[in-house]
């Protein structure tokens, strides 16, 4: 089946089996790496994509069902350089080896674009959706909330 997508500003023509998930169509036609194999059943997060702005699990959804829609991965945000929120990530120390982080931008990015003065409680829910094995959460949750509070830290 035949589908059109915007991934990262770009447009893609693209011929996937019905079948074939949205994570794999990024990986394997597209070559977008960041969004990761985890689970595969939409449990931890490593997927993570923006879809229309919205964060959704990559892994559960079949890539024809796209069609029309405008896909973003943290190659997209960090495009033109770093977001205040990536260096803010940085700064903070936020991530050890990196696997979970495209995911746990993408989230904090989107929670952001909605409710830009958020509470602890607020990126909490928000981030809940991301397994992180290194950090502890707790420099992410303080990066999320140092870019709402315009970077001071």
């Amino acid at each position: 089946m035949e589908f059109t997508v915007k991934v990262n500003g770009e447009r893609w023509d693209i011929d996937a089996a019905p079948a074939d998930v949205l994570l794999d169509v990024l990986r394997e036609k597209i070559g977008v790496k960041s969004p990761k194999i985890g689970c595969e059943r939409g449990d931890c997060g490593s997927c993570t994509i923006l879809l229309d702005g919205k964060t959704v699990r990559s892994c559960l959804v079949l890539a024809v069902e796209v069609d029309g829609q405008e896909i973003t991965t943290v190659e997209g945000i960090g495009y033109e350089g770093l977001s205040q929120l990536q260096d803010l990530f940085i700064s903070n120390n936020a991530f050890q080896c990196g696997f979970c982080a495209p995911a746990i931008v993408l989230s904090a990015t989107e929670l952001l674009d909605s409710n830009p003065n958020p509470t602890r409680h607020d990126v909490q829910e928000a981030l809940a959706g991301n397994l992180c094995r290194c950090t502890g959460y707790e420099p992410i949750i303080e990066a999320v909330l140092a870019a709402a509070e315009g970077g001071a830290k």
